[in-house]
């Protein structure tokens, strides 16, 4: 059996995408004149990482729903938590800066808060609360995923409760009293470890940084898939009964991905909200989980690369929809995810690799 992480050709490409990021990025936006064709704008740069964020999301559901068979609809969740915990860092970040001069956020002053929550005890610390983004989303998917799991929960039924436990979370962030701002979430940011967070080079260097987390969870994820714990993994996919009659016990084997998927979903969570500028409930609706399962079955599951090529594919598309026919955009989104179920069962990638077959 070839057990290589990846072709030379694989290489190749990993090698020229972190080119791409590391060099391309930074030269293309900061060294190439604006007046040139080849000027990479500060708007492209933000969508570029926004962009490579979702892609990260995309991957993680590629590991549970393509390689394990566990569709989930609750990914924003742990996107979102992500989020909140580097919004959280952000939001003490600003100091005295915002509109009330206040140490305590704004939305703390506006509602008469006089001392920060327990939960805000570390958020002056970016070391702890980038551990609080993998340690929170992580024990929650772990806790949920050991009941539902040992519960022999699968199918539909498991997809029904993971949106209905992101739609409970997401009521409970809409409420004023738990810390996190209510509706309207974090925003203003002003800075990261004490510099400017809306400069050129902060903005180039949130968006390399992003592209080498998703290169090196594309890495692991290849290392995973090729392993002896990706085949059985791929083995509960295909026939779970017969996994548990050969001395495996499935369980295991669904939450320790489970929860690995849920950490690359936080991490991406984390990145994006300094490059975006705000995080509030609106990432928790079932929606948002949604549509992070469609990008991975438009660019093609069970192939690591076509979920991040749909995640590309979906958000560029959904960029130049929502400037030129905003009105139109779900229901181009309906479309096509209709079109990739009918036609294209194997997504984009599927749809390359059978043509280049033929060729």
């Amino acid at each position: 059996m070839n057990t290589r992480l990846l072709s030379p050709q694989g290489w190749t490409a990993v090698l020229a995408a972190l080119l791409a990021v590391v060099i391309g990025i930074p030269v293309l936006n900061l060294v190439v004149p604006p007046d040139s064709a080849l000027h990479l704008s500060d708007t492209l740069v933000s969508l570029i990482g926004k962009i490579l964020c979702y892609a990260i999301c995309a991957l993680a559901m590629d590991l549970i729903w393509g390689y394990t068979g566990i569709l989930s609809l609750g990914h924003g969740l742990f996107f979102a938590l992500g989020g909140y915990g580097m919004g959280m860092y952000l939001m003490r970040q600003i100091g005295t800066d915002g509109q009330y001069k206040s140490e305590l956020p704004d939305f703390m002053v506006f509602l008469n808060w006089k001392e920060l929550p327990w939960h805000w005890a570390l958020s002056d610390s970016l070391v702890a609360m980038l551990l609080m983004v993998i340690v929170v989303p992580g024990l929650l998917a772990f806790v949920f995923g050991w009941f539902a799991f040992r519960s022999r929960i699968k199918g539909v039924y498991f997809s029904i409760i993971t949106q209905a436990l992101t739609f409970a979370a997401m009521l409970l962030f809409f409420r004023n009293e738990t810390g996190f701002g209510g509706n309207n979430g974090f925003t203003d940011f002003k800075r990261i470890l004490g510099i400017p967070i809306a400069t050129p080079g902060m903005r180039v260097t949130l968006a390399v940084l992003t592209g080498l987390v998703l290169i090196g969870f594309f890495v692991m994820a290849r290392a995973i898939v090729s392993s002896r714990y990706g085949r059985v993994l791929q083995a509960i996919r295909d026939a779970e009964t017969r996994v548990m009659f050969t001395g495996y016990d499935p369980v295991a084997y669904k939450l320790s991905i489970w929860t690995l998927s849920a950490v690359m979903c936080a991490i991406a969570g984390a990145l994006y909200v300094p490059q975006v500028g705000i995080i509030n409930p609106s990432e928790m609706t079932p929606a948002a989980s949604i549509e992070i399962a469609i990008w991975a079955a438009v660019g093609g599951r069970a192939t690591l690369i076509g979920p991040i090529v749909g995640a590309f594919f979906v958000n560029g598309a959904k960029s130049w929809f929502t400037q030129a026919f905003p009105e139109y955009w779900l229901y181009f989104l309906g479309a096509l995810f209709i079109a990739v179920t009918l036609f294209l069962p194997n997504g984009i990638v599927g749809l390359l690799r059978r043509k280049g077959d033929r060729a």
